[in-house]
């Protein structure tokens, strides 16, 4: 595994010990970031189960200005730290070790708020859109911020859901990717962002 783009071009990035974690591959990292960049002029960036970092790195590599990553695993957020020194992100991140829910908690109480997130669970979860309604609920999710889930390719989610909108859908092997821009209506039923 390597950041394939940015200021943090090429740099080796550190899987997580044994089975449990399933890093994504270079292939649809790559792909990935070609449909939702491939760069950003800043931004904030969520990666809610990182796992390795490597999507959250991507973003910060490739132009987003600030990452939070969460993991409920202590060896992910070991492998997290030492990746994102690896590519020179760490003063751009923010590592919890957390539950995704609790996160979410957590975040709201901040204040926070993001234009990309990513939801890259262990495939057996397969209700992220139910989380994305939570993400918009608790105002975590900027007007027009795109939702990238990564999922098992037998699983299908809705074109729509609540303000979510689909925009891109693709395979890669038994790996999918849904896209999601996030457009909630204003009062007068306008849309808060143009394209």
């Amino acid at each position: 595994m390597r950041v394939i783009a940015g200021t943090a071009k090429g740099r080796a990035l550190k899987a997580v010990p044994g089975m449990n974690t399933r890093p994504t591959t270079d292939k649809v990292k790559e792909a990935i970031f070609s449909m939702i960049g491939p760069y950003f002029d800043g931004g904030r960036a969520l990666d809610l189960f990182a796992g390795t970092g490597g999507l959250g790195i991507e973003a910060l590599s490739r132009g987003m200005e600030h990452a939070v990553f969460v993991d409920l695993e202590r060896q992910s957020i070991e492998v997290i730290k030492r990746n994102v020194e690896a590519a020179r992100v760490a003063e751009r991140a923010e590592i919890y070790r957390n539950e995704a829910g609790r996160a979410l908690k957590v975040l709201e109480k901040r204040a926070a708020t993001f234009s990309l997130i990513f939801l890259d669970p262990p495939y057996k979860m397969k209700e992220m859109d139910i989380l994305m309604q939570e993400l918009a609920d608790r105002g975590l999710l900027e007007a027009g911020g795109t939702v990238v889930v990564e999922h098992d390719a037998d699983h299908q989610y809705p074109e729509t859901t609540g303000a979510f909108e689909q925009t891109k859908h693709a395979l890669y092997g038994d790996t999918a990717v849904t896209i999601y821009r996030y457009r909630p209506i204003e009062e007068g039923g306008r849309t808060q962002t143009e394209e």
